[in-house]
């Protein structure tokens, strides 16, 4: 019987793993390994960047992913996202995702600003008439007014960050996926998404996976941490207790 005086959960990661097949010998070129292939002399061996990781997300909960670098963390929010697909298990997500994992992709480098404003808007499944009604709030967001005409590939990346970052949380999302986002760019426009995450959190409503180097940045940020070491969840709970055990590997 299902207790209805719990909150539902938003997202549910079921015994996920995430098997990637690398070649076993370093090869020098593209053409070395296609007559490898043909002649069916390469052989791969089995990297398993998650290994059985099971977690569920109870709506407007704040979440953060840490562990060293390559233990799975981006892996685990890309298979969330529904940029991979789990090569073992499955992952429910219940609501809208806006994920803030690789700033900037899908865009073309060829278009304005502006231009990319709109193919980036109609990626994320927003309307040319959602944009028009809110192109104005990007803009003044990113703070980039006289580059709106300029072609993106002119941009630096944090310029390119930006307009990634206004686009995304234009509105408000059911669930909140960032990866490492609040360390591109300088670091008045950090605090300014920082501040635009924490308004998310506060409204209780939209629940946050995060993930960041920056322990502090995930202890006032995060109300729960979950630690992932070379593909194995380590440890689940409050994120005090969670950094604890963390660092203590350090000392």
């Amino acid at each position: 019987m299902t207790d209805t005086s719990m909150p539902e959960h938003v997202i549910e990661v079921n015994d996920v793993s995430m098997i990637f097949n690398i070649a076993s010998e370093q090869l020098n070129n593209l053409k070395e390994y296609f007559i490898k292939l043909v002649r069916h002399e390469l052989f791969f061996k089995e990297f398993r960047a998650l290994n059985h990781v099971s977690f569920k997300v109870r709506r407007g909960e704040v979440v953060g992913l840490v562990g060293t670098n390559g233990s799975g963390k981006s892996t685990m929010l890309k298979c969330i996202a529904g940029v991979l697909e789990p090569s073992e298990g499955n992952i429910i997500v219940r609501g809208n995702i806006a994920p803030l994992i690789e700033l900037g992709a899908g865009f073309d480098p060829e278009l304005t600003a502006r231009e990319n404003i709109y193919l980036n808007g109609a990626l994320l499944g927003y309307s040319n008439d959602f944009i028009d009604e809110h192109l104005q709030e990007i803009i003044d967001f990113a703070e980039l007014h006289n580059f709106m005409d300029m072609p993106l590939k002119n941009y630096s990346s944090g310029m390119v960050a930006r307009i990634a970052f206004a686009i995304a949380t234009v509105t408000e999302p059911d669930v909140l996926i960032v990866d490492e986002t609040l360390s591109v760019g300088d670091v008045f426009f950090q605090e300014k998404c920082e501040k635009r995450i924490k308004n998310f959190i506060d409204s209780g409503s939209v629940t946050v996976l995060f993930v960041s180097h920056s322990m502090e940045q995930v202890e006032r940020i995060c109300q729960r941490a979950i630690w992932i070491e070379k593909g194995e969840q380590r440890m689940d709970g409050l994120v005090g207790d969670v950094l604890k055990a963390y660092k203590a590997q350090f000392a």
